[in-house]
């Protein structure tokens, strides 16, 4: 066992990092060094069983973390897409799948089953491919999360479901009375241990301040909740799920999240071994005409039911391509599934072999396939599909606000409180689309634009906020402002220092470095949670904020010459140490002198 463990991890340490420089993410590594040393390839590895309950063990800690994430008000704010968006994109693509393997010959029980496995896709895969981008904070990104959560939702049932396929024996022709409370009582044992011992126990535990403790008992928590339900003949990721859904509200659920995440991620990378080295490649050599024919069919069908369910449910064709092509591949949790129906009878041997080496097989292209559509697909969609610039109606607003994101949504906010009339001017689509949904006013358009500055304003209003995240576009908006309406006042959001100081380039003398006065904030609690008082700390922060805003104008002089900006620096730090000092000096001094006057 120790040779195989060591040689699953120098296969994770040789590939997976090869895979990810290459772009195409950690799961295609575990994959392709899955089927590198198993049977099919270099045969290191010939039973794969007996990695079968390590491997296990990544999906039911997967399950877990999945768990405490559902939050009931997270599945509040996300109701819409996970309940309508994920229900639909689960039954249409099942249905069409179902009857596309009964087309190739499988009885209508062993379709269904086929079809609701591949219509699952991988949370594992599809995640960290739409983290890599920053795609997670987009719709597209937001409504692939909310299916994937559906699906991992809708994984439990389709397990439980799984025996009534198979017809026969499997099939009970009574009640099981018997099993069915076993079950409940599982349950409810989970459920009563979550709520009156597992969270006193975190409590315990936590106060002890032993880490190697706390991450054991979350360890024991993920594996207690699991064997319970297996013991009571249910799944054991059932189990998993719900021990995680108990902590979700618990104080401790980040704590439990960061000590288990290492542990799924590597065996889950296990998991994703095993299925590489399950993978029966001699069936691809066998039969290259049906796999070739399948594998980019059964992802097709997939691609085109997510992108018609996309743009019906109002996604741009850009977001709906994202969204559709992130979902075409099956999930880890079509393996379980389909090893359930194997067992139940449901599924033939052979037909296991197939679904679960195509499966792979889509989870191989799925980083390729994805990579290639926002290199070659999507800037074109961009520039084809970019909707017109909106006609901005002149309503004589004092204000126009460039870029309504984070910063400017919240001086739009102030502004409107006080009943201040400005016109918001926003170039992301996607961003429009959420703010026009929530009700806001924004409108559409390029705000370097002269032209639109022009129809938005610019020419009576008094003040311009340059709220605009992208560093190059805000002094592009500040130059063609200075030249084209040099009346008007500037205001702007800068990045960081040397942000700054171009702007000072361009005559900006109002500007706000956006975490400057929140890392102030932040400095000033926390003097104040080391015990200096509140008047202390609150000098202090304003100290070095009159200090820090004056060095920032001073180095404008040199912020071009490195070394002399570092010297600078070097010397700031020094002064304002010596300066602090001795202002603390004066101010305690300055009683001294008063009692003295006052005793003379």
């Amino acid at each position: 066992m120790l040779l195989t463990i060591a040689i699953l991890l120098a296969t994770s340490v040789l590939l997976v990092p090869l895979s990810r420089r290459l772009g195409f993410g950690s799961v295609l590594g575990y994959l392709a060094g899955g089927a590198l040393i198993g049977p099919s390839g270099l045969r290191l590895i010939t039973d794969v069983g007996e990695i079968a309950g390590v491997s296990e063990l990544g999906v039911i800690m997967l399950l877990f973390l999945i768990g405490l994430e559902v939050r009931p008000q997270r599945l509040w704010v996300m109701r819409r897409a996970v309940f309508v968006l994920g229900p639909a994109q689960v039954a249409v693509t099942t249905a069409v799948l179902a009857a596309a393997a009964h087309l190739f010959g499988l009885p209508w029980p062993a379709a269904a089953v086929v079809g609701a496995g591949i219509a699952l896709s991988s949370t594992a895969i599809v995640l960290p491919l739409l983290a890599e981008r920053d795609l997670l904070g987009t719709p597209s990104g937001r409504d692939t999360f909310a299916v994937l959560l559906f699906q991992d939702l809708a994984f439990i049932p389709l397990v439980a479901a799984v025996p009534l396929f198979a017809g026969g024996e499997a099939a009970p022709s009574h009640v099981p009375w018997l099993e069915l409370a076993r079950a409940v009582g599982a349950i409810a044992i989970i459920l009563v241990g979550g709520r009156f011992l597992i969270r006193p126990a975190f409590r315990a535990i936590g106060g002890a301040r032993t880490p190697e403790v706390f991450t054991a008992l979350a360890l024991f928590v993920v594996a207690g909740s699991a064997a319970l339900a297996s013991a009571a003949g249910l799944s054991t990721s059932l189990g998993a799920f719900i021990g995680g859904v108990l902590l979700s509200d618990s104080e401790y659920r980040h704590e439990v999240q960061a000590d288990v995440e290492p542990f799924k991620g590597l065996l889950l990378g296990f998991f994703f071994l095993s299925v590489g080295m399950s993978a029966n490649l001699g069936l691809a050599v066998q039969n290259p005409g049906f796999f070739a024919m399948v594998v980019p069919g059964l992802m097709l069908a997939k691609v085109a039911v997510a992108f018609g369910l996309g743009r019906l449910g109002g996604q741009t064709s850009r977001a709906a391509v994202r969204f559709a092509l992130a979902l075409p591949q099956g999930s880890e949790f079509s393996f379980v599934l389909f090893s359930a129906a194997v067992t139940a009878g449901a599924l033939t041997q052979a037909a296991f072999d197939r679904a679960t080496l195509a499966i792979a097989l889509s989870m191989a292209a799925t980083p390729l396939l994805f990579a290639a559509s926002e290199r070659f697909v999507v800037p074109r969609l961009q520039k084809v599909a970019k909707p017109a610039y909106d006609a901005i109606q002149d309503d004589g607003a004092p204000v126009i606000i460039c870029g309504f994101g984070r910063v400017g949504q919240i001086v739009g906010r102030v502004l409107r409180m006080r009943g201040i009339a400005f016109t918001a001017l926003e170039q992301d689509t996607e961003q429009v689309e959420v703010i026009r949904r929530f009700g806001s006013k924004v409108y559409y358009g390029n705000p370097s634009r002269p032209d639109l500055l022009r129809a938005a304003g610019a020419e009576h209003a008094r003040l311009l906020v340059v709220a605009l995240d992208d560093m190059e576009q805000t002094l592009r908006v500040v130059e063609v402002a200075r030249r084209t309406f040099p009346h008007l006042r500037v205001l702007a959001r800068a990045r960081n220092r040397r942000h700054a100081h171009l702007l000072m380039d361009r005559g900006v003398d109002r500007l706000v470095r956006e975490t400057f006065h929140s890392s102030l904030r932040l400095s000033e609690m926390a003097l104040e949670d080391l015990g200096v008082a509140s008047d202390e700390a609150r000098r202090a922060v304003a100290f070095f904020r009159d200090y820090d805003e004056k060095n920032l104008i001073e180095s404008h002089a040199f912020y071009e010459d490195e070394r002399q900006l570092i010297q600078g620096a070097k010397q700031a730090g020094e002064e304002l140490s010596g300066l602090f000092e001795a202002d603390q000096r004066e101010r305690q001094a300055g009683p001294v002198r008063d009692r003295k006057k006052a005793g003379s």
